[in-house]
């Protein structure tokens, strides 16, 4: 297995294109399972996750072929509904085929879904709420049945404003009769491109990036050719990065909005941050300062992914930060890791309280989920001495060889 490997202390300088976002592309792709026209995607990135989605679509009977950040997709040839543990396996995401394969053929069968071990993730949202909208669910043996006759358009009101559910609601019902009003939906930017790109095959979608979403069913989807927005926890990553190892460095075919958060919290940890329409700029020329408290919450609050990039990057500030982790229970996994590289950080529950050390020192460690795994990279890159993070198929499940990213910027670091 891979590893990367890091001789950490230099500083980040030079410029980065900002990847297309994995958390779009993956729904994306699972709503091409319902066109029957060819879909052509373009900014899709290179990922494990991506190759995963695009095997459950071949496997299912459609067609793909991917190339220079290109995804083809045909499903007309799509005549399966069941989709075996071994795919639903490969990453959380495989769950969103659930909704397209009702909606194409009435019936699914499918198991839980996996990727990364964060804690429990479950599903209950998204069968909830296909109940509400006529559908039959009943586990067999750790699989799940699905069935409708016809969708029954209805009022959908989620108890917590899960990004997979509102995905999945959207997914089932673009082609359908009538209207489907989801309240308490997910606001995330990556909602709102999945939207975008359903009313371009043809579906009348409206609301996404608010708490209320209504989709009127149509009949069918067109083929369409679609840009993926960008990944806004990939740039959330490089500016970690750099105000941990300073330099100056602009990101760019990234839209501010999405990070605004991001770049007012670092900001204030003491880093120089401008913006422009499609990039932004990060200078880090001191000591961060420790920002007191941080509670991830759903969008438009501070994203539970960049919990562990924040962690690593104030590990050696000034102060002590509070991390409060509100949307999952198992996300501190990166926390072990840390404290060999010499981080000062004890956890309670959800709760993890970091005292900035006086630095990081370069160690052997393991990542064991995606941002966490990124998170280890980001100590890596500020840490005196060398530094080894085996488990590199976790990050690579959500970043595009991560290394060349870091060496284009002047960082010491390679792929063994």
């Amino acid at each position: 297995m891979s590893k990367i490997a890091i001789c950490g202390g230099k500083s980040l300088n030079g410029e980065v294109d900002i990847q297309g976002s994995k958390n779009a592309a993956l729904p994306i792709l699972a709503a091409t399972a319902m066109n029957e026209n060819e879909c052509e995607l373009s900014n899709c990135p290179d990922l494990e996750d991506v190759k995963a989605a695009l095997k459950i679509i071949s496997y299912l009977g459609g067609r793909s072929e991917y190339g220079g950040h290109t995804a083809l997709v045909n499903a007309a040839g799509i005549h399966k509904f069941e989709i075996p543990e071994e795919l639903m396996g490969s990453m959380r995401s495989s769950v969103l085929f659930l909704g397209p394969l009702l909606s194409k053929f009435g019936q699914a069968v499918i198991s839980y879904p996996g990727g990364c071990s964060i804690g429990l993730r479950p599903i209950d949202l998204h069968l909830k709420a296909f109940k509400t909208l006529g559908v039959s669910v009943e586990e067999i043996g750790g699989r799940i049945y699905c069935k409708v006759n016809k969708i029954q358009p209805n009022r959908v009101n989620l108890i917590f404003p899960s990004v997979g559910a509102t995905e999945n609601i959207m997914l089932l019902t673009a082609v359908s009769e009538g209207e489907t009003v989801v309240v308490n939906a997910a606001r995330e930017p990556e909602i709102v491109d999945l939207q975008n790109f359903l009313n371009s095959m043809g579906a009348k979608i409206s609301g996404a990036g608010t708490e209320t979403i209504r989709i009127i069913g149509v009949e069918k989807l067109n083929k369409v050719k679609y840009n993926i927005m960008s990944d806004r926890i990939f740039a959330a990553t490089c500016l970690c990065a750099v105000a941990s190892c300073g330099g100056n460095v602009v990101l760019q075919n990234v839209n501010p909005e999405h990070i605004g958060l991001i770049t007012s919290m670092l900001s204030g940890a003491g880093c120089n941050i401008s913006c422009g329409s499609d990039y932004v700029r990060i200078r880090s020329t001191q000591r961060l300062r420790g920002l007191g408290k941080i509670m991830t919450s759903p969008y438009p609050g501070f994203p539970t992914d960049a919990q562990a990039l924040f962690m690593s990057a104030l590990a050696a500030a000034d102060g002590t930060t509070v991390f409060v982790e509100n949307i999952f229970e198992s996300r501190y996994k990166h926390v072990p890791e840390l404290i060999k590289m010499g981080a000062d950080i004890i956890v309670d529950g959800r709760l993890a309280a970091v005292t900035g050390c006086n630095y990081i020192q370069g160690a052997s460690v393991e990542a064991q989920d995606l941002r966490g795994g990124a998170a280890l990279i980001i100590a890596g890159l500020s840490a005196i001495g060398d530094t080894v993070v085996s488990g590199v198929r976790h990050i690579d499940r959500g970043y595009e060889r991560i290394e060349d990213t870091f060496a284009s910027l002047g960082a010491s670091i390679r792929r063994i």
